[in-house]
């Protein structure tokens, strides 16, 4: 989703929230790419789901519970600075609150090194241009 988060640095987003459908094969290595590029922290949110879960309420949903690996989906969610070091790393396979206080001018810090959206976006060279307006499946003009 490249664009979309450029779209996003020229906002200048300070912390980006990551909703991942649960797997820390997705929030491993994502979320401190995102965090490095972007000079901002990045919050990923995963969701944790067990064979349990599915239940046996119905004819289907005992069929895919049998046939389910024990865990369907890890969690791993985490949190990641503007350097993109781990302020907290995956957990995955429990459920857990997991709290941080994070300070805003680290990100300061991190973008006079490098600002995707600032004086590295050479937007003499190239630019994005987004689309605010509603969108519509056809047009009438």
């Amino acid at each position: 989703m490249l664009l979309s988060r450029a779209a996003l640095y020229g906002q200048g987003e300070d912390l980006h929230i990551a909703v991942w459908p649960g797997s820390t094969r997705n929030t491993r290595d994502i979320t401190r790419f995102i965090a490095l590029e972007a000079r901002s922290y990045v919050a990923s949110v995963s969701g944790l789901m067990s064979r349990q879960d599915i239940g046996g309420a119905s004819e289907w949903r005992a069929q895919v519970s049998a046939a389910a690996p024990p865990i369907l989906a890890d969690g791993g969610s985490c949190l990641a600075g503007p350097d993109g070091e781990w302020i907290i790393p995956p957990a995955p396979g429990k459920e857990t609150l997991l709290t941080a206080t994070i300070d805003f001018r680290r990100v300061l810090e991190e973008r006079q090194n490098f600002d995707p959206a600032g004086h590295y976006a050479r937007p003499d060279v190239t630019r994005l241009l987004v689309d605010r307006r509603r969108q519509g499946i056809v047009e009438f003009p």
